[in-house]
């Protein structure tokens, strides 16, 4: 089963996707946007159906402090539309909080021009998201076993 990651931006939304075992994620394309939702929605799915996905996992920010602020409120209303697109797929928000940070630190660390930054940051976010909600299935998984 593949899962696709979404990091859902107010111009860029960066989007990752699972292998086909479910074990590691990676980028795939950062959809740029202005104007028209949409625009993304349908590229959304398009790659649903491209890459057989069957479960769309979306960066849903919160404040750290656990409440659900302005940005947060832009993302469900995303959600809200990203459902009527792809009606037969589940969605399930998964909490981002420091996934742009942590993108941010990784490409610093490895080098990657400032220039660049901006080009695949949001693709990096969304694998962060999508191996984050994999890697606690793999752990629910295993703890079940045990």
């Amino acid at each position: 089963m593949r899962v696709m990651g979404i990091d859902y931006g107010d111009s860029r939304i960066g989007i990752a996707v699972s292998d086909p075992l479910g074990f590691t994620a990676q980028g795939v394309e950062t959809i740029n946007w202005k104007g028209s939702i949409r625009i993304p929605l349908k590229r959304i799915s398009q790659l649903v159906n491209e890459y057989g996905i069957e479960k769309l996992v979306v960066g849903f920010p919160k404040n750290m402090n656990g409440t659900i602020g302005p940005r947060g409120e832009k993302t469900l209303d995303f959600i809200r539309l990203l459902e009527e697109e792809v009606k037969s797929v589940e969605i399930i928000k998964w909490d981002e909080r420091l996934s742009t940070v942590a993108a941010n630190r990784t490409m610093r660390e490895v080098g990657v021009k400032k220039a660049k930054k901006k080009l695949v940051v949001d693709q990096i976010a969304a694998v962060y998201i999508l191996q984050g909600y994999m890697d606690s299935q793999s752990i629910s998984k295993h703890t079940e076993k045990l």
